[in-house]
């Protein structure tokens, strides 16, 4: 065993061979892929909003993600460059008359994570947008900011993310959140053939040009996914936010191999016979820390001798904290993410363009499955922006984020074992996530089996007065939502054997959803390998940058 640091979203895994093991290190110690031996530099993961010391079996294979392509040198030019070469359609200043009515949507804060530096891309491209539209006569212009069935953002959130020009001039009549429960602010586009119901938001349907800003942070996001989903109700999410569509999708980070992108793309096609839709997508790099906080994503192996005592300091301020500041302090930071393309136009090829970008960015080449996947969780999801990280979204980012990402077939060896590294706080917040709290403490003692949740309980949480109301005039994620977390893990349970919960603080949380617990990493990998053998093969993804492994 060798002695290893841990630091918050770090991942890891294991080879059999030390030789080859060793060979591989020498040459890939600035590449993604590192085999750990007994002299390679410690590895830095966190427990929640812990730092924590482990032991790493010798071996260990390190999935890093790749070095962050360079962003454009120019934000502001790439926005006005693809606005008038769009792909499929004429140039968003040519479809602009005087007096037509435009309704731009606009992806809401759960993505990028940690929240980008100000200005948000949305920000930038926003100014640019209705500094067009004033000098081409359209002043009829609202923003609204697709949630679906999302919390709505605060006030003070929605300035941050659009910036205070545009917040001054918009908010609150003309710049809102889209409300999924408003009966006389939706309307029907009809159903698909195979009998999927679309229902949008009234405004954005009856424009004369519907505009979808996008910020694409990952896979699964943007294309026909924007309008369908973002602006949809929750009759038109449960066809495809459903168990059977996600055991389905053989990752649904791989748009080419997703039932669920397939139902959506349905919805989409619908979306477009009715309204005239002009697409921006944009992507951004991995560069999540820049300056002083940097050397977080590196290499250990490379970490200079005053960034390893950047690590101790930060790791023994970090230990005198109490928890509530701790995770304050993290929910403080923010990203330097960068932008590497903008493109727009007609959905599907604005789309194709962006998912091929964000692919170069994110996708690591991997030989291999292994036994034993180790996946420390971080504190931040799309679902707890500002807030702790709940029992049931420690699950959805485990069953369901790091496990899906991936392209071909799993890291994971169908029956291996995944462990979870995180303190399984038993902590929900009253706020945002009212609803998760009764499932949790009501529903998952009774069954875990997704389609008995489905078919017995989700309408009566969808339809909860109580919930309803939490969702329209408070912060709160709709009723129908821990559902979809908790389907969100469904081809991740099916697909693994044990699931491990690592420094779990309690035994109680883990037993409800199912896992194991072990006190610490060292013990959850020993019970591991009591059940796939001391060969067992461990592989660890190193976090907090998004790294999609592309199996062979």
């Amino acid at each position: 065993m060798s002695k290893k640091l841990l630091y918050h979203s770090s991942l890891i895994t294991h080879h059999s061979s030390l030789e080859k093991m060793s060979l591989q290190l020498r040459r890939k110690v600035h590449e993604s892929v590192v085999y750990i031996d007994r002299d390679s530099a410690p590895r830095i993961i966190s427990s929640g909003v812990d730092f924590v010391l482990e032991d790493l079996p010798v071996g260990t294979r390190v999935i890093y993600p790749n070095q962050p392509i360079k962003g454009l040198p120019n934000r502001e030019a790439a926005i006005r460059y693809a606005l008038n070469h769009p792909h499929d359609c004429d140039p968003l200043f040519a479809q602009l008359e005087p007096g037509m009515k435009v309704t731009i949507a606009i992806d809401d804060l759960s993505m990028p994570l940690p929240p980008m530096k100000a200005p948000d891309i949305r920000q930038t491209a926003l100014e640019i947008l209705i500094d067009m539209m004033h000098g081409h006569g359209v002043d009829d212009i609202h923003l609204i900011i697709a949630i679906s069935l999302h919390r709505r953002m605060t006030a003070n959130e929605i300035k941050r993310m659009v910036g205070k020009r545009v917040f001054d001039a918009f908010y609150p009549e003309r710049l809102y959140n889209h409300d999924a429960e408003e009966p006389d602010g939706l309307v029907s586009l009809g159903e698909t053939r195979h009998k999927e119901p679309l229902r949008i938001n009234r405004r954005a349907a009856e424009s004369d040009l519907l505009i979808y800003l996008n910020y694409n942070f990952v896979p699964m996001n943007g294309g026909h996914k924007s309008v369908a989903v973002g602006l949809c109700d929750y009759e038109s999410l449960r066809p495809h936010h459903e168990p059977q569509t996600i055991r389905d999708s053989n990752s649904y980070m791989d748009p080419s191999s997703s039932e669920l992108t397939r139902k959506i793309n349905r919805l989409g096609k619908l979306v477009d016979e009715h309204l005239n839709v002009f697409h921006i997508e944009t992507t951004v790099n991995n560069r999540m820390f820049a300056g002083e906080m940097s050397f977080l994503t590196k290499n250990e192996d490379t970490f200079s001798a005053y960034e390893r005592m950047k690590f101790e300091a930060m790791r023994f301020t970090m230990s005198k904290m109490p928890r509530a500041a701790r995770l304050k302090l993290f929910n403080s930071l923010t990203s330097d993410y960068e932008m590497i393309a903008c493109e727009a136009g007609r959905t599907d090829p604005v789309h194709d363009r962006i998912i091929e970008k964000s692919m170069q960015q994110y996708v690591v080449p991997i030989e291999g499955q292994c036994d034993i996947l180790i996946c420390p969780v971080p504190e931040i999801s799309p679902y707890n922006v500002y807030t702790n990280l709940n029992p049931l979204l420690v699950q959805t980012m485990a069953l369901g984020y790091h496990f899906n990402m991936y392209r071909g077939k799993p890291l994971l060896k169908k029956g291996g074992v995944l462990i979870v590294h995180h303190p399984c706080y038993d902590e929900f917040d009253h706020e945002q996530h009212p609803s998760y709290i009764e499932f949790f403490n009501r529903l998952l003692p009774e069954t875990r089996d997704a389609f008995v949740l489905l078919e017995k309980y989700e309408r009566e949480f969808a339809t909860n007065p109580s919930y309803i109301e939490m969702y329209r005039r408070g912060n709160a994620y709709h009723g129908a939502h821990p559902f979809y977390m908790w389907y969100w893990g469904e081809n991740g349970r099916q697909h693994v054997g044990r699931v491990i919960a690592a420094g779990a603080e309690n035994a109680h949380v883990p037993a409800r959803m199912g896992w194991e617990r072990a006190d610490n990493l060292t013990e959850a990998i020993a019970m591991a390998r009591s059940y796939m053998g001391r060969s067992a093969e461990i592989t660890m993804l190193h976090q907090p940058v998004i790294a999609i492994c592309d199996m062979s």
